[in-house]
């Protein structure tokens, strides 16, 4: 059952595919109800997909197969709070290597246009730095990544 506050994401017909890779990428994800377009819309045909209710790490979406006129722009991206390297490294990689692309900052975006930060707890925690010189080099270091390294991150808080 759609939740009563749920974020509601266009394609252009490739709703049920994405939500199928956050499946298989996020923890705490799933693909839920499917719906058919019960006749023809102006960007598919009766029996196509039109929605897909789908969860990425127990966030409520649905994907809505809309057409071309909207695309997905950094205005809005979902923000995952990683553990370690491991971690950061591997949903980075799941989301560049299948068609997506690398930006600057722990940012990305996957093959449907969406945005993803890609964020270390290490990193959150030192720009919170009470130090707020420890803080600043810490966010000086990572605004010359794509992908974060938590180590110099780390290396750059502590001076």
């Amino acid at each position: 059952m759609l939740s009563k506050n749920t974020i509601c994401l266009w394609y252009d017909g490739t709703a049920l595919e994405a939500a199928e890779f956050y499946a298989k990428t996020f923890p705490n994800s799933g693909v839920g109800a499917i719906l058919r377009a019960p006749g023809d819309y102006p960007s598919g045909k009766e029996g196509d997909v039109l929605t897909v209710e789908f969860t990425v790490m127990g966030i409520p979406c649905l994907g809505l197969n809309g057409g071309p006129a909207f695309t997905h722009s950094e205005a809005f991206s979902f923000q995952i709070a990683t553990d370690d390297q491991a971690e950061t490294d591997r949903l980075w990689n799941a989301i560049v290597s299948n068609g997506g692309e690398e930006s600057e900052c722990g940012w990305c975006k996957d093959k449907w246009g969406l945005s993803w930060q890609i964020t270390p707890r290490a990193l959150t925690d030192a720009i919170a730095d009470p130090d707020r010189a420890a803080a600043k080099r810490a966010f000086d270091a990572m605004m010359q990544m794509g992908k974060i390294d938590i180590a110099t991150i780390e290396a750059a808080r502590r001076g």
